[in-house]
């Protein structure tokens, strides 16, 4: 109801403080945070106020007066006295140019307010002669006499105060049940406000981060396919190559030793032979002949040692092609399993959407 009849006609946001009332000289913050202030327009009964809502509480709810002043006391901050409340409010702003921006609305509303008064005082003069005139009338006639006309009339001024009195005291009582319902239909409509804004940057960010999910979800599915077929590659060689050690035989270098070392073996057993049929040998020769057998010897032995080293090296190569492509498998399993887990967020967000 009230949001109908009152509506706002300039908003900014500030730090809010009130004096303390005990020293009269320090603030005190109301919130942690800058809240909305906004200057209201009531349109019913013509004034003008200030207002600010922190969740569910009035922290500013000040009807701006001809009298009232707004003080810059330094380049961000303001401050201005509501006798109502019996406090003084201040006012801390994000820059120099937001506070004269509130300092000049507050003198237009000061003197819109002004015109206001003076509008409402001329109209009251102007509808109520006869209050004027029967009050001026009534107060003297205490003092005309003291005996008993004059007593009844004393006695009907004083009933006819007392019945104004009372009738004043139930409007004022009236109007402020009616100023504390308004503020509270403020306040709840303002945390609603605030709520809503939040549950919309809420959605927003949640959005977001399901765009940036499904980016990485898309990254980690090109990752896998890459590593899927590197791993299809590997065990395609590794395949290969044990199909071919099952059918491979020894290798050429291996079957030339083995025929040199046949070769000597039988050029040892016909020198043996031909030692056996000629005892006249020269002994001269046959040292000859052992020493050249013994140098043959050496180098089929230094052949035979080269090739194992070069068997063991290919050895040693397989093994380690072997520890890479179990290393691949593990990494793709781990990337397997990441992605599992990303999708299950993913679902759960979409759900909670």
């Amino acid at each position: 109801m009230s949001t109908i009849r009152e509506q706002p006609i300039f908003s900014t946001r500030a730090h809010i403080f009130q004096i303390d009332p005990a020293t009269k000289r320090n603030w005190i913050p109301t919130s942690k945070h800058a809240l909305t202030v906004s200057y209201f327009y009531d349109a019913t009964r013509n004034v003008y106020r200030i207002i600010s809502v922190g969740g569910t509480k009035a922290i500013i709810n000040s009807t701006i007066t001809p009298n009232m002043t707004f003080t810059k006391t330094s380049q961000k901050f303001g401050q201005w006295a509501d006798s109502r409340a019996n406090t003084v409010y201040g006012l801390g702003f994000a820059s120099e140019h937001h506070l004269s921006q509130f300092a000049e609305k507050f003198q237009e509303v000061k003197e819109a307010a002004r015109l206001a008064r003076e509008k409402s005082q001329d109209k009251t003069e102007l509808t109520s002669p006869a209050l004027s005139l029967t009050s001026h009338q009534i107060l003297p006639s205490p003092i005309i006499s003291s005996n008993g006309p004059g007593d009844d009339k004393l006695f009907r001024s004083q009933s006819a105060d007392m019945e104004m009195t009372t009738e004043r005291e139930r409007i004022k009582k009236m109007l402020s049940e009616g100023s504390v319902c308004e503020v509270q239909w403020e306040a709840e409509f303002f945390t609603l406000q605030d709520n809503n804004n939040k549950l919309v940057a809420a959605l927003n960010e949640a959005n977001a981060n399901v765009e940036q999910w499904k980016k990485q979800l898309a990254a980690y599915q090109e990752e896998t396919e890459t590593l899927r077929q590197r791993v299809a590659e590997l065990e395609a060689q590794r395949g290969h190559e044990s199909s071919g050690e099952a059918k491979e035989e020894p290798s050429p270098a291996l079957e030339a030793l083995e025929q040199l070392v046949k070769a000597r073996d039988e050029e040892l057993r016909q020198l043996k032979g031909q030692k056996g049929g000629s005892w006249d040998m020269d002994e001269e020769c046959e040292d000859t002949r052992q020493k050249d057998l013994e140098r043959r010897n050496t180098d089929l032995e230094r052949r035979l040692r080269l090739a194992e080293q070069s068997l063991s090296e290919t050895l040693s190569e397989r093994k380690k092609m072997y520890h890479e492509v179990a290393k691949v498998a593990e990494i793709m399993d781990m990337k397997i399993f990441e992605l599992s887990e990303l999708r299950q967020d993913l679902a759960k967000l979409v759900e909670s959407n």
